[in-house]
């Protein structure tokens, strides 16, 4: 018998949470049934064909209103009682120490109990929550209510968020197993829980599916042109691309940026660019699928990040697989795959300064140099960052967490939907 996974996410499909549905269809590719369960996600507007599918797929907690979630949080505390209160009680435990009120964690329950009944119904063994913030809280009621075993994945710039740090332990604690995407997330999570949880916390890397990136070859890329990926917004720190473009035009270098992205600093960054006199020089295109991103990284001489707060970023991984170093900021999880010299160029995160040196640099580099470059960092991400590879570690962990078909049981009536 498949084992039978439940995923649970709090926005799904997203276009920032590809790297989820790569790490889903490579356990699907391995046999695992997979469930998805997300809160939210079924209004969003959708334009990938893999995202609409996905989205037919998934179940959503929030669809059925206040009505919904009153009903399955009333009968649930009638019909198992001394579960119901155990978990109240612990939902009260976590508010506690939270920045969001007792009212919202009561919510995590009621969600909780809408999600029990559904992992009942598909005979679910396991569930796997992505992001350590109320995906993992609303897993840890699960689990209180007598749900399945339960996993968790931090990815980085969530373990920075307070909700995540303020009941982390407990989170980490009732878990069978907690997954890092990097080396460096998993020390912040060690930072927040005692020292005897610490082997439950394991790496295990976002993944690229096969053949991405084939047949790149870095005399694609245009001269002077860099390309950044990510949402516009404060934490991505495209401000600072902008400063650091603005200097190396006055100083004479050849520079072509372009923003990939969508995002609530566009008007800002708008007219830091028409301040700046750069509408020559930077070029905002808006939100992209996959095979935009793709396509941008291709064209491009190098893939440059000026973020403020980051995990690892599946996109350097992306540019790295199509051949492309990457200028990022010496920050969390990057050095892990970018290393200077070698993949890369790494600057000091929020020096503008610096920045505008590291893009020089690449600017500046011999087009056999970048290619030996991009070389390098094509087989270094393969080796560390392959789908299929990365859902192989994470199924051993799923059934040495839940071997056997799901035993517990929903209680009265049919499903919630």
């Amino acid at each position: 018998m498949a084992l039978k996974v439940a995923y649970l996410v709090n926005q799904y499909p997203a276009v920032s949470h590809t790297f989820i549905k790569r790490e889903i269809h490579a356990l699907e590719r391995q046999g695992v049934t997979v469930f998805r369960f997300a809160l939210r996600g079924w209004q969003e507007d959708l334009v990938d064909a893999d995202d609409l599918q996905e989205r037919s797929r998934t179940r959503y907690v929030l669809q059925g209103g206040l009505a919904a979630l009153t009903s399955a949080f009333i009968r649930r505390a009638l019909l198992g009682p001394r579960r119901w209160l155990a978990a109240a009680a612990l939902a009260i435990r976590l508010a506690r120490g939270s920045d969001r009120g007792l009212a919202v964690h009561l919510a995590y329950l009621a969600e909780a109990c809408v999600l029990l009944d559904w992992l009942a119904d598909a005979g679910v063994s396991h569930l796997h929550a992505h992001f350590a913030t109320n995906p993992a809280e609303i897993a840890l009621l699960v689990k209180a209510l007598g749900g399945p075993s339960y996993s968790f994945t931090a990815h980085g710039s969530d373990l920075m968020d307070r909700p995540a740090q303020s009941a982390l332990d407990r989170k980490v604690g009732g878990a069978a197993f907690v997954v890092a995407v990097c080396s460096f997330g998993r020390n912040q999570i060690w930072r927040w829980v005692p020292f005897a949880m610490w082997p439950k916390v394991e790496v295990i890397r976002c993944g690229l599916p096969s053949g991405y990136g084939a047949g790149a070859d870095p005399s694609e890329g245009q001269p002077g042109r860099l390309v950044c990926v990510g949402r516009l917004s404060k934490e991505k720190g495209q401000m600072l691309l902008i400063e650091a473009t603005a200097r190396l035009r006055d100083s004479g270098v050849l520079v072509e940026l372009v923003l990939a992205g969508e995002g609530p600093m566009r008007a800002e960054i708008e007219r830091l660019i028409a301040q700046q006199r750069l509408g020559d020089q930077v070029h905002l295109t808006g939100w992209l699928d996959a095979q935009g991103i793709e396509a941008e990284l291709r064209q491009a001489r190098a893939l440059v990040m000026a973020s403020l707060s980051e995990g690892l970023p599946v996109v350097i991984m992306e540019a790295m697989a199509c051949r492309r170093p990457v200028v990022a900021p010496f920050l969390s999880g990057i050095p892990e795959l970018v290393v200077q010299g070698e993949t890369g160029f790494l600057y000091p995160a929020g020096d503008v300064a610096e920045l505008a040196d590291a893009m020089r640099a690449c600017l500046t580099t011999s087009a056999a140099s970048l290619a030996a470059m991009g070389e390098r960092a094509h087989r270094k991400v393969w080796a560390e960052h392959d789908a299929d590879a990365q859902a192989h570690k994470l199924l051993a962990s799923f059934l040495r967490s839940a071997p056997e078909p799901s035993t517990f049981a929903r209680l009265g009536g049919p499903g919630i939907s």
